[in-house]
């Protein structure tokens, strides 16, 4: 089965950095994509950005547009999400999904970035 496994999160100031990583294994035979989403403590989960895994396009909530990169490393099967000049709004629990056209998404097991003010 496929699995995702995330790492990277932590407590940053604000201002600060991080990047996140997720290794991703089992084979697809269909486009997919990947996202990273989020959830705060008691709100809903949010968008963050999504790559094509191939092509690669890139998509962004606007909260995190000129701050947070998303990137893959095709040959390692891993994405990534490099967030600078992070604010005390980014705290959540972020998760790594990937999502098969037509099929749901998997989920990873989650990364908590705590940001301080």
């Amino acid at each position: 089965q496929v699995q995702l496994v995330e790492s990277g999160g932590g407590l940053v100031q604000a201002g600060g950095s991080l990047r996140l990583s997720c290794a991703a294994s089992g084979r697809t035979f269909n486009s997919y994509a990947m996202a990273w989403i989020r959830q705060a403590p008691g709100k809903d989960r949010e968008f963050v950005a999504g790559i094509r895994w191939t092509g690669g396009a890139t998509y962004y909530a606007d909260s995190v547009k000129g701050r947070f990169t998303i990137s893959r490393d095709n040959a390692k099967n891993t994405v990534y999400l490099q967030m600078n000049n992070l604010k005390p709004e980014d705290t959540a629990v972020y998760y790594c999904t990937r999502k098969e056209r037509g099929r749901p998404p998997y989920w990873g097991q989650g990364t908590r970035v705590t940001v301080s003010s």
